[in-house]
């Protein structure tokens, strides 16, 4: 290879690692949400994982799966937002599973419980039930139900609901409640809209299902989050 084509192709080279880079941007906010969502409902141990791990895992499955250099950010984008989901979902799985405690095992295995009701029967649990979805509800005295207080400073997800501002202090109160008992897949599309700003036809990419789906999921948890503060 002459010396031309060595310069050329390293350009391409850091061209395309610039390209990946510009494609994590909202990937670590997503990642930190899903942690602590799962944190807060009592799927994982607190601090144990980080998005920084997760994400660079994401990125060399990116990579030894091999990949277009001339892919453009959208593209990498999409496929590493695909591997930590992936990724996330098999964590949560593994933690569940392996649990010590007696009380935190029942819950979770009851989550557990929950999700695999929640989907059609599909390898990723990718695909959710509209029925199940008419069933979302905030009563609190099931026991196997994490209830947490949401920390939203910036009222992203309220934001993302369309809340009125007289609205707003109650919606957080309620806010943990619908993280806890939504299903982990239902959640995820919610935080992939307003963490990870991917549109809805994205999300159904990473998700790998109907664009229609995907805005009734979201609009299904919104109207029902409405009802429950009006």
């Amino acid at each position: 290879m002459c010396t031309i084509d060595k310069l050329n192709d390293r350009k391409t080279k850091i061209a395309f690692e610039k390209r990946v880079l510009g494609a994590t941007q909202h990937l670590h906010t997503f990642v930190k949400h899903r942690l602590y969502i799962a944190e807060s409902t009592g799927i994982i141990p607190k601090k144990l994982y980080a998005s920084n791990g997760i994400i660079d895992e994401a990125i060399v499955k990116y990579y030894e799966e091999g990949y277009n250099i001339d892919s453009d950010v959208k593209t990498i984008k999409l496929k590493l937002f695909k591997n930590v989901v992936s990724h996330l979902n098999t964590l949560f799985k593994k933690e569940a599973f392996h649990k010590t405690t007696v009380s935190t095992t029942s819950i979770l295995e009851e989550e557990l419980d929950d999700l695999e009701e929640s989907f059609t029967v599909d390898a990723d649990l990718d695909f959710v039930m509209t029925e199940d979805l008419n069933d979302i509800s905030y009563k609190q005295n099931n026991h196997h139900k994490h209830l947490f207080v949401y920390d939203d400073k910036n009222n992203s997800v309220l934001n993302a609901f369309e809340i009125e501002e007289q609205h707003l202090n109650r919606s957080k109160q309620i806010l943990g409640n619908l993280y806890s008992w939504i299903p982990l897949n239902v959640s995820n599309i919610i935080d992939l809209l307003v963490f990870g700003k991917l549109s809805f036809e994205e999300i159904a990419i990473v998700k790998n299902i109907e664009v229609k789906r995907v805005e009734f999921i979201f609009n299904e948890v919104k109207d029902k989050f409405k009802e429950h503060i009006d």
